[in-house]
C-alpha cells in the first residue's frame, strides 16, 4: 500500500502538474473512440499497451475479456458495452486476450469448484470456446491448446458482442468495427485477426506480408 500511496504523490506533484489543462478538459465530459475490452490480468496496461492518453480509451476489465451475451447476465459488462456504443459513441470495439491467460488455463482444466464458485459460473460464458476446443484440438498437448484457446476465446467473444443492440444496431448503420487482437506478454507483439485472411497477423506488420498463422504460437 506504501508503494501505491508513493505513486500518488507522484501522479499529484509531477504527472498531474504537467497535464493541467489535459485534466481540466476531461473534467468537462468523456469522448473516447475506443471502448477496450480486456482480461483483469496486472501484467496487462491497456495505456500503456497503445501509448494511449486518459480519455481515449473506455476500459472494460474482468477475467478472460469474457463478453456474456445479451441477457444472460444482468451486470456490468452489459451496461458498460451499452453506455461506450450508444451513450459515448465509440468507433470501434477491441476485444484482447493474451498469453499465458489464467482465466483459459482454468477454462481447459477447471478447478475445484467448491473452492471457486463464482469464476466457474463465470467461465461458463466461455462454454462456445471450451466446445470447440474439445471438438476440434483435442489432438493437441497442452501448451498448444492454450494458445489456441486464448485466440478462439476472442473470436468467441467477438461473436457474443454482436449479440448486444447496441452493438447490432451501430454495426448495421457501419458506425462501428470489431477488433480481436491476441497480446503477447513476453515480446510486446499484438496480433490482430484479420477476417478476410482468417488468420491473425502482427500488427505491426503489412497483411500481405504477414506469415503469421491463425493459430500463432503465443
Amino acid at each position: 500500500m506504501q508503494k501505491l500511496i508513493e505513486g500518488l504523490h507522484h501522479f499529484q506533484s509531477t504527472v498531474f502538474g504537467n497535464q493541467r489543462e489535459l485534466f481540466e478538459r476531461l473534467a468537462q465530459g468523456q469522448s473516447p473512440e475506443t471502448l477496450f475490452i480486456t482480461c483483469a490480468d496486472s501484467r496487462i496496461d491497456p495505456c500503456l499497451l497503445t501509448n494511449s492518453q486518459p480519455g481515449e480509451l473506455f476500459i472494460l476489465r474482468n477475467a478472460g475479456n469474457l463478453v456474456p451475451p445479451y441477457g444472460a447476465v444482468r451486470g456490468g459488462e452489459a451496461a458498460s458495452i451499452e453506455f461506450a456504443v450508444a451513450g459515448l459513441g465509440v468507433k470501434d470495439v477491441v476485444v484482447c486476450g493474451h498469453s499465458h491467460c489464467g482465466a483459459m488455463k482454468g477454462l481447459l482444466a477447471p478447478p475445484p469448484a467448491d473452492e471457486f464458485p463464482a469464476l466457474t459460473e463465470w467461465l461458463s460464458h466461455a462454454e462456445a470456446t471450451k466446445r470447440i476446443m474439445r471438438d476440434k484440438y483435442c489432438e493437441h498437448d497442452a501448451t498448444q491448446k492454450l494458445n489456441i484457446a486464448i485466440q478462439e476465446n476472442v473470436l468467441a467473444q467477438l461473436e457474443n458482442l454482436r449479440t448486444h443492440p447496441a452493438v447490432a444496431s451501430a454495426l448495421s448503420q457501419g458506425r462501428l468495427r470489431l477488433h480481436g487482437w491476441v497480446y503477447k506478454i513476453e515480446t510486446g507483439e499484438v496480433f490482430g485477426y484479420d477476417p478476410d485472411a482468417r488468420q491473425f497477423i502482427l500488427l505491426t506488420q503489412r497483411p500481405a506480408a504477414a506469415q503469421t498463422l491463425r493459430r500463432v504460437e503465443i
